[in-house]
């Protein structure tokens, strides 16, 4: 009986050679999400060494912009030309950028080094979940989608932690150089082991698509970015970009249903699933980057807690989120079964949202670390499900461009949760500082909503008391917005059609072993 189940255990893992690109995709995952986090925390020092702080928004807000462009052309790319050969080349280009970054001399330097490592970034992920896609059948996908999310949440909590400590005891530019081993480990061992079919597309690349696409995502995200911060959202520069934005995406639907090789062929929209999914992922940024980014605020300015260990603030989030997407990738593995995912992931986001926007000046660490843990319950549902489910609703050719639009719609989601979860929280503190604080309220927060632990430290104990009841005020307005944004997560949900996923799972009594295997040609070589 022990051998027997030795047998099976050992029947359940992948190959040696498998494993070994598997470790290759987590370490880029890992790069793809720990940049930013890493970065986040080493931009006080880069200002105080390059000075440029007018532009320091720049420095994160041309990578995104470049990175969210690049998303879709890299999926096409892939589809046409050969996985491989666009994963490989997105790395290099992300390397580059990082060693450039690191090198910059003056603000503006880097805020074209961080584009250069932005072009790079947008081939990562989709790099990493077509990969998957073309490596693992979907009945099997879930459990490694899941410990890919797991591998995000871990760059989310320790990404600070990283930072911090690379920028004491390095320098910042270490920040960017620490990206240059790890990316080449993983170039090494995919150049190595992985060996995905040569495709050479008679098609050329739709460069009007591409263009169109571009000046479309790059308007939307600066009109978030800029929006209410650096102008006002009914100032002309917005209102040009807004119609810049959507007259690029209307011309570039008109022109998909045209070119001979689009850039994201409509057709994969006629499945419900994908669709469906595509909204959900939009929900999904939308919800986890807009908590990543008020919540701390909350539990630092309300709660006393300390900004140096900011990554972990999050942990009851995170952790769930880790646990609950490898979980739903293992039972989605042994059962086939995925719409109940959506359907509780979207429930708890709504539930979770509700109870975070409930917090107040007197809510303890422990209740807020319940309630964050019921949103993270939520988000590690849909995370890689929402992949997954995309994934298996279009043909193989269409891999790359299914996961680019998944997580292009992600990156949308979040500018757009960041943004508009933005200014209703920097609204609603002025309203509360001016209603308690009167002209001094007013004063405080004319130029920023957000203040560091240093300037809130300075204030007199009243104005300081008003700003604590003025930040829950803010997070009760932006969480509330989100969970009922939320509802549409789970309207979309309702909606699902649990169509069986491809290839095999577990083998039962009849089943004739590696019946899946034989439909798929070799991928990698043996290690």
């Amino acid at each position: 009986m022990a051998d027997t189940k030795t047998v099976e255990a050992e029947a359940e893992k992948p190959p040696r050679s498998v494993r070994v690109v598997l470790l290759a995709l987590m370490i880029t995952m890992m790069l793809a999400m720990l940049d930013n986090m890493i970065v986040g925390t080493a931009m006080p020092t880069i200002v105080g060494e390059l000075g440029g702080l007018e532009h320091l928004s720049w420095v994160v807000t041309a990578y995104t912009l470049a990175t969210a462009a690049s998303t879709p052309i890299w999926g096409k790319i892939g589809d046409m030309y050969g996985r491989k050969g666009a994963f490989m080349t997105s790395i290099v280009i992300f390397l580059i950028g990082s060693a450039l970054s690191g090198m910059a001399q003056n603000m503006g330097e880097l805020i074209g080094f961080r584009a250069i490592q932005g072009l790079g970034a947008g081939g990562l992920m989709v790099g990493v979940m077509a990969i998957i896609g073309d490596l693992i059948p979907p009945r099997e996908r879930g459990k490694y989608q899941g410990m890919m999310a797991g591998v995000m949440a871990l760059a989310m909590i320790g990404g600070p932690l990283v930072g911090g400590t690379i920028t004491d005891n390095w320098g910042w530019r270490w920040s960017f150089y620490i990206n240059l081993p790890l990316g080449v480990v993983s170039l090494a061992l995919i150049s190595a082991v992985l060996h995905l079919p040569r495709k050479r597309s008679q098609s050329r690349i739709d460069y009007l698509g591409a263009t169109l696409l571009t000046v479309g995502i790059t308007s939307i995200v600066l009109v978030t970015t800029w929006g209410g911060s650096e102008y006002a959202w009914s100032s002309a520069r917005i209102m040009e970009l807004i119609g810049i934005g959507v007259a690029s995406l209307i011309g570039f639907v008109f022109w998909q249903t045209r070119a001979a090789e689009p850039i994201v062929p409509l057709h994969i929209f006629r499945s419900r699933n994908f669709t469906l999914m595509s909204i959900i992922g939009f929900v999904t940024g939308f919800v986890m980057f807009g908590a990543t980014l008020f919540l701390p605020l909350y539990q630092q300015s309300v709660q006393g807690a300390s900004a140096t260990n900011s990554g972990l603030l999050l942990l009851p989030m995170l952790g769930a989120m880790l646990v609950t997407s490898m979980v739903a990738g293992r039972v989605t593995t042994n059962s086939g079964k995925y719409k109940i995912f959506p359907l509780v992931g979207s429930v708890a986001m709504v539930i979770g949202l509700y109870l975070l926007s409930t917090m107040d000046t007197g809510t303890s660490r422990l209740t807020s670390g319940v309630f964050m843990a019921v949103v993270g319950l939520g988000m590690g549902c849909l995370m890689q499900i929402t992949m997954l489910v995309a994934q298996n609703s279009v043909e193989m050719k269409d891999m790359g461009v299914a996961s680019s639009s998944t997580t292009l719609f992600r990156t949308l989601g979040s500018s757009f949760g960041v943004a508009i979860m933005g200014a209703l929280f920097n609204n609603r503190v002025q309203d509360v500082m001016s209603e308690r604080a009167g002209a001094l309220g007013s004063k405080i927060t004319e130029q920023s909503a957000q203040l560091d632990a240093a300037s809130l430290a300075k204030l007199p104990v009243a104005a300081r008391e008003a700003y604590q009841h003025a930040v829950s005020a803010g997070t009760h307005s932006a969480f509330l917005l989100g969970a009922v944004v939320a509802v549409t997560a789970l309207v979309a949900a309702v909606f699902v059609k649990e169509v069986p996923l491809k290839g095999a799972g577990p083998q039962k009594d009849g089943d004739s072993a590696g019946d899946a295997a034989a439909t798929q040609p070799p991928l990698v070589d043996a290690v």
